[in-house]
């Protein structure tokens, strides 16, 4: 009897952990497809010669957000809109604005955080954009967005 109760319960944690990945699998399916597609076109309009990463950014209007160099070893970032457009990219040299770090001490000098979530450049109406997602001490959600070119605050989204 002893035996049985262990096999059922090894049994059904170990069926638990395979739906789990299969369904964490499956859900990113969509952004890893529509990742690849945006760094082929950007390595096929030849925006870039070698990728280094890529992301989805969600802002106004969803971008993917590839980086890289291009053909004359200069760090870009391309932003691909999820409809592929070619005509629709937009691009940015990396050197032209502040680096992620350079963002994030701009926001921390202002602002008290609990947690940083993550940090996305992105595109939205002002041009390309670092979105800061954090936990704040109390601990809500926040949005920051600095401007790329120079670190500007342009809009914060507060206690969600």
């Amino acid at each position: 009897m002893k035996n049985w109760l262990i096999f059922g319960v090894v049994f059904i944690l170990s069926l638990s952990l395979v739906i789990s990945v299969l369904v964490l699998w499956k859900a990113n399916a969509p952004f890893n497809d529509i990742e690849q597609k945006a760094e082929e076109l950007a390595l096929d309009t030849k925006a870039l010669a070698v990728i280094s990463e890529s992301y989805v950014y969600n802002g106004n209007k969803p971008y993917i957000t590839v980086f890289g160099v291009d053909e004359y070893g200069k760090e870009k970032a391309i932003f691909v809109p999820m409809s592929l457009e070619e005509n629709s990219m937009q691009e940015v040299f990396l050197q032209d604005g502040i680096t992620e770090q350079e963002a994030l001490t701009v926001f921390t000098k202002e602002t008290s955080v609990q947690k940083v979530l993550h940090t996305k450049l992105g595109f939205e109406e002002p041009g390309a954009v670092w979105e800061i997602t954090y936990m704040s001490e109390s601990g809500s959600l926040n949005y920051v967005y600095l401007l790329f070119e120079d670190g500007q605050w342009w809009k914060r989204i507060l206690n969600l």
